[in-house]
């Protein structure tokens, strides 16, 4: 685990990291990568807005494999105070797979160290022979969702034909019986 990209930096979080007492260095993670294509993880913290999502997304898909995902913070798990927001996304764990959560508000330097060790824990007890990005056949990128007056998945556009198609029937239904 050597290269992190970091979403959504929480400033006093990134001068935390680099003190003495909470330092990354001892766990092999110096160096912050300015570009996804360095990073074997990224980290979520802060609020995720429905505008940053598709961004979000189209990174996550550039991290090569292996990639790991950390949502840290109460805003990136599950929204936060500001959830009932209309433009806020209760968590982005139904966008990415999340990995390691760390739960807060803010976070603790603590329970940031605590979740990378975790992670760390859970690299060291995968396979080669069970991680999903050794598996044979491409995997697929996921999709970056469309912004319009909600986020919708592409991958949900298939039902959402069966139910116009559904719907417009029940209603020739309908117009029959009249």
């Amino acid at each position: 685990m050597a290269d992190v990209f970091w979403a959504g930096v929480l400033r006093d979080r990134d001068d935390l990291r680099c003190s003495q007492r909470y330092d990354f260095s001892r766990f092999g993670m110096e160096v912050m990568r300015a570009t996804p294509r360095q990073a074997d993880m990224i980290i979520v913290s802060g609020t995720v807005t429905k505008k940053m999502v598709p961004q979000i997304v189209r990174l996550y898909n550039q991290i090569p494999e292996p990639k790991y995902v950390i949502a840290m913070g109460a805003c990136a798990s599950g929204g936060g105070p500001f959830k009932e927001g209309y433009s806020v996304v209760s968590g982005i764990d139904k966008f990415l797979p999340v990995d390691i959560y760390i739960p807060g508000c803010p976070p603790t330097p603590q329970a940031l160290l605590n979740g990378l060790i975790k992670l760390q824990e859970k690299v060291d007890k995968q396979s080669i022979r069970s991680v999903r990005w050794y598996q044979k056949g491409a995997e697929e990128a996921i999709p970056i969702p469309i912004l319009g007056p909600d986020l919708i998945d592409p991958r949900d556009i298939p039902n959402f034909k069966e139910l116009q198609a559904q719907a417009l029937s029940q209603e020739e239904d309908t117009t029959q019986d009249v």
